[in-house]
């Protein structure tokens, strides 16, 4: 069974950047894609980004896409997210997932296991 963790996270000024790391234990994630979601406070949780088990594909949500970016160390076990020109609306906890398969997803039911997220708070 993989545990995931996820570290990084931290206050910010907006227009600064981040990246959160997300490291994977127990099993080897090189064979699935992984997938970045958050959760503000009061909302539901929502797609980030997600990448494909081999690196060479990427999607994102529209309200990150050209700001954050995905990218993962397989012989590390290990999945990162670049976030730069971030604004006070990206203030929420970052949860890494494994995905169900090697291929991108972007719904929660196209992963399984969930770190525990890690909190980004973004001033203005």
């Amino acid at each position: 069974q993989v545990q995931l963790v996820e570290s990084g996270g931290g206050l910010v000024q907006a227009g600064g950047s981040l990246r959160v790391s997300c490291a994977a234990s127990g099993r080897t994630i090189s064979g699935r894609a992984m997938g970045w979601f958050r959760q503000a406070l009061g909302k539901e949780r929502e797609f980030v980004g997600s990448i494909s088990a081999s690196g060479g594909v990427t999607i994102y949500s529209d309200r990150v896409k050209g700001r954050f970016s995905i990218s993962r160390d397989n012989a590390k076990n290990m999945v990162y997210l670049q976030m730069n020109s971030l604004k006070p609306e990206d203030t929420a906890v970052y949860y890494c997932a494994v995905g169900q398969s090697a291929v991108v997803g972007e719904t929660e039911r196209n992963f399984g296991t969930w770190g525990q997220g890690t909190q980004v708070t973004v001033s203005s």
